[in-house]
């Protein structure tokens, strides 16, 4: 079976690192960015199965990024997971932020509630 391909997409390394390497020890194949533009320039070329997109990015907001990876015919289908320190749990609870099948995680994570929500979306 072949492996998921998943973009991990956020301007914090070390919180990009920890879920790269995690995400690589339980089977995935991770490509990264930390800026919008990257995002959108490797979606278009790695196309994963998978993106998982924090809301505040340096050059543009994780919003943005989404719209111009939907707006793409090749990549409109990716499910993305957006990951967002302004969030609080209990919104995240409620599910009011789970829109047009992208689902919104409240930073700071647990990596097993991660793994979860990635393995719903693929």
């Amino acid at each position: 079976m072949k492996k998921k391909n998943i973009l991990i997409v956020d301007d914090e390394k070390d919180m990009l690192t920890v879920l790269e390497k995690w995400l690589i020890v339980k089977g995935f194949d991770v490509v990264s960015a930390v800026n919008g533009t990257d995002a959108i320039q490797l979606a278009q070329s790695h196309k994963p199965d998978l993106i998982v997109l924090d809301v505040c990015l340096p050059d543009m907001d994780g919003g943005e990024v989404a719209k111009m990876i939907k707006e793409n015919s090749e990549t409109e289908n990716i499910p993305i997971i957006f990951l967002t320190a302004l969030l609080s749990k209990d919104e995240e609870n409620r599910n009011s932020h789970v829109t047009g099948g992208n689902v919104m995680l409240a930073k700071p994570y647990n990596i097993n509630e991660i793994l979860t929500v990635i393995n719903s979306q693929i």
